[in-house]
């Protein structure tokens, strides 16, 4: 087969985030999703679209790309070739060469999901095991318990309300009042949500994105934050289980999210909130 590494553009976008749709399944719980190109649009779609690449056969989407930094690419593929050598070693050959415009040249780090060949290929032509991440799941089959914090969607007169909570909980400044508004404008957003959580003084404490993939597909929850001086009252867990009964109400078939393993406080609060941890995976890294 004639595979074919392509930049989508901004009016490639959307065949992309449909891609991604439909290669979500409960059984690959961690892979690029929607969702994460959904929050990226925040910076606004040229640049997305500059972050973006795509491989196809005749026409069909059959792997995708997304440098969330220019060093580091998150990649998944379509599931029914997870296991084919040809993409394999057609993707190691683009990975490899920087003249290729998908990674510079030096030490990089790539994002993807377990049980693809892909890794082997990668593994056995130098690359080696990176950062360790630990994937977790919130089954949606039944009802999700009430999170004990007053929960609000944020919409265009709480924007402020919401990028506050993020700034003060992420220590990051470029998340403004008007990045929301880019980001809530964004196609993928039609299925997701941005929640707050108020404590019973009404101070907003903590905030999450969620992402819907479609009924019966699995959600992704990104990002979750508390804000600075509201730490350490478990608000962090109740956020979590606020995201996931969204998750529920937009017909997601469960609730996904992953943290770096190093993280274990966030691991401890997402298991806290009903969320299963699975088997830790390992990005892998080509060394400088």
């Amino acid at each position: 087969m004639t595979i074919v590494l392509n930049e989508p553009g901004v009016d490639g976008l959307t065949e992309v985030v449909d891609a991604l749709r439909a290669w979500q399944d409960d059984r690959t719980p961690l892979q690029l999703h929607p969702g994460d190109l959904g929050w990226a649009w925040a910076l606004g779609a040229e640049r997305l679209a500059a972050a973006v690449r795509t491989w196809g056969v005749d026409g069909r989407i059959v792997a995708v790309g997304y440098l969330d930094d220019p060093d580091v690419l998150r990649l998944t593929t379509a599931p029914d070739l997870r296991q084919d050598g040809d993409l394999a070693r057609r993707l190691l050959a683009d990975l490899d060469e920087p003249g290729r415009g998908v990674l510079p040249p030096g030490k990089v780090g790539l994002e993807i999901p377990d049980g693809a060949v892909l890794r082997d290929v990668l593994l056995e032509a130098g690359w080696v095991p990176d950062e360790p991440w630990t994937p977790l799941r919130h089954d949606l089959a039944e009802p999700v318990k009430d999170p004990g914090l007053r929960i609000e969607v944020a919409g265009p007169q709480t924007a402020g309300v919401r990028t506050a909570v993020h700034r003060s909980a992420f220590g990051s400044p470029a998340f403004t009042e008007e990045v929301w508004h880019v980001l809530a404008a964004g196609p993928v957003y039609a299925d997701a949500r941005c929640l707050i959580g108020y404590d019973d003084r009404d101070n907003a404490v903590a905030a999450a994105t969620v992402w819907s993939a479609g009924p019966g597909k699995p959600g992704l929850l990104e990002p979750m934050g508390v804000h600075a001086d509201h730490r350490g009252r478990g608000y962090g867990t109740a956020m979590s289980v606020a995201a996931a009964a969204a998750l529920r109400e937009l017909g997601a078939s469960s609730a996904l999210v992953s943290t770096p393993t190093s993280n274990a406080a966030a691991v401890a609060a997402y298991r806290a909130a009903g969320y299963e941890p699975s088997s830790e995976r390992l990005d892998v890294g080509r060394p400088a």
